[in-house]
């Protein structure tokens, strides 16, 4: 069954492309037709790439792997904080840190730093600062929240990009490009959809169509998380059994050699 179907990705808008002028020819397979000089996407198109987005999202998140979303255009920058947060993957939705990904290092030590402001603030160490100095240090955390607080928890590069806007974010789409990191987006006619390696083609300004994509991609990865907890859930069910059973056997074993022991020193008396 799928995620979503025609009639709700037209109520959302999601068929509404730019205009003609503005085109990007590599779009073209995924265009139904132009209609008053735009373009209109095929979204019986949409509903199969959709799927296919979905279950590989699904399979991303049951492997314990992080998504980052991002979208730093103003109309999709809430759904997407809402979306993320609500399964517990980073998201960036200011402006894009270069070398965000292609220097994560870096990036990490910007984190760091941080936490060892909070820390230090914490344990009184900058009660005795000026009030200057301390204005300074609380500016410089308030701008590190701002631009990496929502990616403080991603400890490690992430195993997928979910871009909105490849035109817009095309900076964070040829990072993951370089390092080989799957990018799922979804893209409009007017941008290039062959550096994205999960193409769900539909409307990216509109908040509509991004959040109706959005829940099914995030209800699939939902899945994902779950379908993880349980078999962990399971696999320490299953140790549990086996080590009781293990028990069980050595204690039997251990009955069983007290009996041969006991029945030959009968046998020598």
């Amino acid at each position: 069954m799928s995620r979503t179907n025609f009639e709700t990705l037209l109520e959302a808008g999601c068929h509404f492309g730019h205009l003609k002028r503005k085109w990007n020819p590599a779009m073209a397979p995924y265009i139904f037709m132009e209609k008053n000089g735009i373009h209109i996407l095929d979204l019986h198109k949409t509903v199969v790439k959709v799927d296919e987005a979905a279950e590989a999202l699904k399979n991303i998140a049951k492997s314990g792997r992080k998504i980052l979303f991002v979208a730093t255009k103003k109309q999709a920058k809430a759904v997407v904080e809402e979306k993320a947060t609500s399964i517990n993957m980073p998201y960036v939705i200011e402006r894009w840190p270069g070398g965000m990904l292609t220097n994560f290092a870096t990036i990490r030590k910007a984190v760091k730093k941080m936490a060892n402001i909070d820390k230090l603030t914490a344990d009184g160490t900058y009660a005795n600062l000026s009030k200057r100095e301390a204005l300074q240090v609380s500016r410089q955390r308030a701008k590190l929240e701002k631009n990496l607080g929502s990616v403080a928890d991603l400890t490690r590069l992430p195993a997928a990009l979910f871009v909105v806007d490849v035109l817009k974010e095309q900076i964070a789409v040829r990072e993951a490009n370089r390092l080989g990191i799957p990018v799922f987006a979804i893209v409009d006619t007017n941008s290039n959809p062959d550096n994205v390696d999960f193409v769900i083609p539909a409307n990216d300004d509109a908040s509509k169509s991004i959040e109706v994509i959005l829940d099914a991609c995030v209800a699939a990865i939902a899945e994902g998380l779950e379908e993880r907890k349980a078999e962990r859930v399971d696999a320490e069910a299953a140790g549990e059994k086996a080590e009781k059973g293990g028990k069980q056997n050595a204690r039997v074993e251990d009955e069983a050699e007290e009996e041969a022991e006991a029945e030959e020193a009968e046998a020598e008396a």
